[in-house]
Formats: structure tokens, C-alpha cells, sequence
């Protein structure tokens, strides 16, 4: 088999394996974690609060929402799935960006700039969510699930639920963070918004008190994901999917 063939059936492979797992998810947890990415993303336009050693944008308010989303596919059906849930929600985000774009620059009569403002969006934005949100949502899934592996007597308990969803979410939400505002406000934002930026020191101290309030958030609502990853298991939800990888590994064990 030539490497063309080989990179298109692993391809085929990736697609119909992603096909099976988003029938499998509940599609409430699916649009759930959807509509978090894409109001995450308009939300970092604004800078809801800042002074000198500090800044925050509008995207704390719901980037919990993702990271809890995450740990309970995480938990459920392995890392691999959860990060593929999170390319799905990149894409979906991204389509939406664009349609967007599409009408804030469709001509009116109206006056409907600060409108188109926020609709738009800044391109530079965009790019530093979805690297930020890519790279973080990878983080989170490996360190949930390799935390999960410490668990052996008792995987499926409350404690090691909440150990491996508190310690991931505040690692990955850090480095969210960090990579963002680093890439928009220290790289982007001198150039392209008339030299306004944050400082290194605002950006760091963001970072860590960001993934503390939003860490807090996940503690008050991580009860509703522990009790749903145990109604997850009790009903058998997602058994298509696994069926379906375990077929494909038996497969490749007989070549």
C-alpha cells in the first residue's frame, strides 16, 4: 500500500470513527459544549476588567462550561474522543465566525457598526481562541485521564472524579489563558489596536486568577458531571462506539 493510500484510509478511518462517537455522546452534552466554545470565543472581545497586574475577558463567564464538558466525555469514552468533540466544536466555531463575518459585512441602510463590531469579530482574536482553545483542550484531556490512572481500587468514585476534573481544569485553563492573551494582547493587539496590550505580568496573573474563578465555577457545578457520568455508565450510553473500537482493534490484532 503506497502512503497516499495509507494517509486516505487512516482519514476515512479518523472520519467514520468521529461519525459514530458524536452519535454516541448525548446530543445535549454535544450542543452544550458547541454553544460554550462559540459564546467563549465572542466573549474574549471584551475586557471586562483590568488594572495593572490584571485582566480579564468576558469568556470566564462560560470556559467552565467547556472544561466540565470535556472531563465528563473524558471520563465516559477516553481522551481521544473528548479531544475529538473538541475539533468538532473548533469547526462548528470557526463556520460561525465566518457566517458572522459574512453578515456584519453585508451592506445596510441602518447604522449597525457597533453591531457588525461585535458580529465580526478581529481575526487575530479568532486565531489566538482556537490555538489557545486546541492546545488546552489536549492538556486537559491527558492530564484527566492520566490523573484517572492513580484511581485503580476506585476509578469510578467520587474522589477521583473530582481530583482528576479540578487538577486538569486548573492546568488547562491556565495554559488557556496564558497561550491567548499572550498571542492577542501581547503579540496582536500593539499593532493592530493602537498599541493598546496587556503586560507579561497581566498576562500571567490572568491566567492563574482566571483558572481559579473559573476552577471555582467547576466545583460548585462538577456534582451535576459526577452524577451524570455515573447515569452515562449505568444506562450503557455510548455503546456503539465502543463496539465499534473494539471491533476495529480486534481487526487490526488478526492483520
Amino acid at each position: 500500500m503506497n502512503q497516499s493510500s495509507s494517509k486516505q484510509n487512516f482519514f476515512v478511518k479518523e472520519l467514520k470513527e468521529t461519525i459514530v462517537l458524536l452519535r454516541s455522546i448525548p446530543s445535549i452534552a454535544v450542543a452544550l459544549f458547541v454553544v460554550s466554545v462559540i459564546t467563549m470565543n465572542l466573549l474574549a472581545n471584551k475586557t471586562i476588567y483590568q488594572s495593572e497586574y490584571l485582566a480579564i475577558d468576558g469568556g470566564i463567564l462560560v470556559s467552565w462550561l467547556s472544561f466540565m464538558s470535556m472531563d465528563i466525555v473524558t471520563k465516559h469514552f477516553g481522551p481521544k474522543a473528548s479531544t475529538r468533540m473538541s475539533i468538532f466544536a473548533m469547526l462548528v466555531n470557526l463556520l460561525t465566525c465566518l457566517i458572522f463575518y459574512i453578515v456584519s459585512i453585508i451592506p445596510t441602510s441602518e447604522d449597525y457598526s457597533a453591531f457588525n463590531s461585535i458580529i465580526g469579530g478581529t481575526w487575530f482574536i479568532l486565531l489566538s481562541s482556537t490555538v489557545a482553545f486546541l492546545a488546552s483542550a489536549i492538556i486537559n484531556n491527558v492530564t484527566n485521564y492520566l490523573i484517572g490512572k492513580i484511581f485503580k481500587k476506585n476509578p469510578d468514585g467520587k474522589l477521583a472524579f473530582i481530583t482528576r476534573s479540578y487538577v486538569s481544569t486548573f492546568i488547562a485553563q491556565f495554559f488557556d489563558n496564558l497561550i491567548f492573551a499572550m498571542m492577542c494582547f501581547m503579540l496582536f493587539a500593539p499593532i493592530f489596536w493602537d498599541g493598546f496590550h496587556w503586560t507579561f505580568i497581566q498576562c500571567v496573573t490572568c491566567s492563574l486568577i482566571g483558572a481559579g474563578l473559573e476552577l471555582m465555577m467547576e466545583i460548585v457545578f462538577s456534582p451535576i458531571g459526577y452524577m451524570i457520568t455515573k447515569h452515562w455508565k449505568k444506562h450503557n450510553i455510548g455503546a456503539a462506539y465502543f463496539e465499534y473500537i473494539n471491533r476495529g482493534e480486534l481487526n487490526e490484532s488478526l492483520n
